[in-house]
């Protein structure tokens, strides 16, 4: 046999296929996280001014009008109301003014990341030098001494996200990508969730009790942590329920790729570039990420919408894990169409990925063989 059938017969068209999928999803690694990150800009940052009279619409329209509109400016009508807005997340900062002094009080959230807070100070401390006004800080919502930039809310929901689309890949592996019916789909979906309930829970005590990096409700991260995790499984087993074994690099597609540099963690999203700002809160990555900040520093606010997206991904991978395995179930009694009950062709020898463990050719559960 010759080098080059060597190499034919251990590089398999379907192997070779493989490989350029995963030089693609590389080459979409690097442009996603690169392009999003590598120039942080603010773009409509939500600022308020408290300001007496005609003095704080004028201040607001002069801030609206700002080379590159990196703030987006409303007025209030006192102190308070900034503190309450900005605990609530409408808006990112307020600036006071003192009409009977030269220094103005800037209220920022350093919980919500150093990275947006240090921005924010700049532009309004350069708008001060130039009217030779001093800038005092005040903030409202500061981030633990323990949790350095405000980023250990990102890297446990990074830690969640990539337990969930690692488990439903363990699953895949070891049974087949493709439950054989809906029975084994919901075996694979209450695995799932129990790992999910023990990932959110060791997670949550890891950050909060162990390491004291992020402060807030223990139960409230662990819900979280709980809900980010079979969110992000049960739309990797649907994924691999559609695709097959390459579902999971669907799923890193859209949670690493697209996920992570748009969830406003290493750079908030008032800063990124306009698609990743768009995409961010609709992504597991960014909704948890917002959420367990809120829990950690804004007393659990302005957090509804986020747990609804996290809710629709995990009913959403559910529900069509459950249509596809109840589809496949119909095409014979060993769920695939075209083959016997263990998962051959007919008249064919069992197709293995491993020590004991029989699968269809496509990676797909054969029946009796797995979960």
């Amino acid at each position: 046999m010759t080098f080059l059938d060597e190499v034919k017969t251990a590089v398999t068209p379907r192997a070779a296929l493989l490989i350029v999928g995963v030089l693609g999803l590389q080459l979409l690694f690097i442009a996603s996280y690169v392009g999003a990150l590598h120039s942080p800009k603010p773009t409509d940052v939500k600022v308020a001014v408290v300001a007496p009279g005609q003095l704080a619409g004028q201040l607001a329209a002069e801030l609206g009008q700002l080379p590159g509109k990196p703030l987006s400016p409303r007025t209030l009508p006192d102190e308070g109301t900034a503190r309450h807005q900005m605990l609530n997340r409408d808006i990112d900062a307020a600036l006071i003014i003192d009409t009977r002094g030269t220094t103005d009080t800037l209220l920022v959230a350093s919980g919500q990341g150093s990275t947006e807070t240090s921005v924010v100070v700049s532009v309004f401390d350069q708008i001060e030098q130039r009217q030779r006004r001093g800038l005092r800080l005040d903030d409202v919502a500061p981030a633990s001494p323990h949790d350095a930039h405000g980023l250990s809310s990102f890297y446990l929901v990074v830690g969640w996200c990539v337990g969930g689309y690692l488990c439903a890949g363990a699953l895949a592996i070891s049974a087949g990508a493709r439950p054989a019916n809906r029975g084994r789909a919901t075996i694979r979906l209450l695995v799932t969730a129990v790992y999910a309930i023990v990932g959110g829970l060791l997670g949550a005590v890891i950050t909060g009790p162990i390491l004291s990096a992020l402060p807030g409700s223990l139960f409230g991260l662990w819900g979280l942590g709980a809900l980010t995790v079979f969110a992000v499984g049960a739309a990797t087993l649907a994924l691999q329920s559609v695709f097959g074994i390459v579902g999971i690099g669907a799923a890193i597609l859209l949670i690493v790729v697209a996920g992570n540099p748009s969830a406003g963690g290493a750079v908030p999203i008032p800063l990124l570039p306009d698609f990743w700002r768009s995409i961010g809160p609709a992504l597991p990555p960014g909704s948890a990420t917002w959420v367990a900040r809120s829990i950690a520093y804004f007393h659990g606010n302005a957090i509804a919408v986020r747990l609804i997206v996290l809710s629709a991904w995990a009913v959403g991978g559910t529900l069509l894990l459950l249509v596809m395995s109840s589809l496949r179930g119909k095409g014979g009694k060993g769920g695939r169409s075209g083959t016997a009950g263990d998962g051959r062709p007919p008249g064919g020898e069992p197709a293995t990925t491993g020590p004991g463990t029989a699968h269809a050719p496509d990676g797909s559960d054969p029946g009796p063989s797995g979960a």
